[in-house]
């Protein structure tokens, strides 16, 4: 795989949050909006899923539980967060964890049954390119499922890409769905996952001014678009 210097600023980046633990919080942070989507997955026992962007392996472990005839492969720009999700994942077996970029995805083509993408697709340096590359690996009847709360028709979250030390794409859900349409995905769809975490008495946080935005960013919620092979 060649690297690009923005896939190697992603990397350092996310070594970085891999050293600080934020790998271990993301399955408290973002379990409430993803649960639902699995529901709606319609996932068998003998799905082969691939979990792009998985970071330290919270979603692939509970993939793997899900398909016990099949197999989960969890794949992440670094290294280091494959490194946590290894050592946390040793009792599955029909889970592995590969270091890999999105746009050159290092699976052989018409495996994946089911991708999935959470929290991730909004730092692909070419999104059209990445959902490329997940429509050559899914087999066909696949679909891939890509759950992201930064996006444009929340207007609760855009202040995020001036906090994070790499670049983002701040894309609607049309635009996203177009893209999908682009990459050869039929039966494209979205909808919204309203977050249903009780929100605090008081927000300290750095990712939103107060309370009552988190609520409402919440209530929104995060975006999740859709296709089919």
């Amino acid at each position: 795989m060649t690297n690009s210097p923005t896939d190697e600023n992603l990397r350092e980046e996310f070594n970085r949050w891999a050293h600080a633990g934020k790998g271990e919080t993301m399955e408290h942070e973002h379990w409430p909006i993803t649960k639902p989507a699995l529901g709606l997955m319609q996932i068998e026992p003998d799905h082969n899923i691939l979990d792009a962007g998985c970071g330290a392996g919270w979603l692939s472990r509970i993939l793997a539980q899900r398909v016990p005839q099949g197999r989960v492969v969890g794949m992440d720009i670094s290294d280091e967060m494959i490194h946590h999700a290894r050592e946390a994942s040793v009792r599955h077996e029909n889970l592995v964890f590969v270091v890999g970029a999105v746009d050159e995805i290092p699976w052989e083509a018409n495996f994946f049954t089911r991708v999935i993408s959470v929290e991730s697709s909004y730092y692909w340096p070419d999104p059209l390119k990445g959902l490329r590359e997940i429509h050559r690996v899914l087999a066909d009847g696949g679909s891939a499922w890509i759950l992201i709360n930064y996006y444009r028709d929340n207007r609760h979250s855009h202040q995020w890409g001036e906090k994070l030390a790499v670049p983002t794409k701040l894309l609607s859900a049309a635009e996203w769905e177009a893209l999908f349409r682009d990459a050869g995905f039929r039966d494209v769809a979205h909808r919204l996952i309203p977050d249903p975490t009780p929100n605090p008495a008081e927000y300290t946080g750095r990712w939103f001014r107060d309370v009552k935005e988190l609520a409402d960013f919440r209530a929104i919620g995060a975006l999740l678009v859709y296709g089919s092979k």
